[in-house]
């Protein structure tokens, strides 16, 4: 079954950098359930659905349809790769990780190594889709992340992700890879972006 994206250019530190769509298309508010929670009716894109799926209802049907709609956006972006880094979950509670599902797939793909252990959080952070601010975004991530600059060092690295929202995690991670990690290049790819960025 082939995916329908609309890749969507990302523009930070990074060398070059994608979205494959956004996540979700339109959200409309519904008023609030019985406990008082706010509901929407939101309709995302192919992509997002197939994040959501595979996020929230553990439908690991969902990867290889993920890996068809990047393979179809690779064959026309094809930027030189040695390894892929997916960015470090923020919820380490979650079973579940989607990003390194997708990631751990993608390598295969590509036959590029995934490194899960060169890049390392070194403490936690809040789930930065709760952050709303840009500048409380950017201290959350202060210091919170460290690579392993021997297995960086020279390397083409694709930082590949599920969510682009203010672009500040993975720029923060893009700085410590060619800074600290003295990466050779850091190209940026993530499955969805928000309609707006704050």
């Amino acid at each position: 079954m082939s995916v329908d994206i609309d890749p969507r250019k990302l523009r930070g530190p990074w060398n070059d950098g994608y979205a494959l769509d956004f996540h979700t298309l339109s959200s409309v508010f519904l008023g609030h359930d019985a406990y008082g929670h706010p509901k929407f009716d939101t309709k995302r894109s192919p992509v997002g659905d197939l994040i959501y799926r595979l996020k929230y209802g553990k439908d690991q049907e969902a990867v290889p349809e993920l890996i068809a709609a990047i393979m179809k956006f690779w064959a026309t972006w094809k930027p030189s790769i040695d390894i892929v880094i997916p960015v470090p979950p923020s919820n380490l509670a979650r079973q579940n990780q989607p990003v390194l599902a997708v990631a751990k797939e993608l390598g295969a793909r590509l036959d590029v190594p995934v490194h899960t252990t060169s890049l390392t959080k070194n403490k936690g952070t809040p789930e930065l889709k709760n952050v709303f601010g840009y500048d409380e975004r950017m201290e959350a991530l202060e210091g919170a992340f460290s690579v392993v600059a021997d297995k960086t060092a020279g390397k083409r690295i694709l930082l590949f992700d599920d969510l682009y929202r203010s672009g500040a995690t993975a720029g923060t991670i893009t700085e410590v890879l060619k800074g600290e990690g003295k990466a050779r290049a850091v190209y940026l790819l993530t499955l969805t972006r928000t309609r707006s960025n704050f």
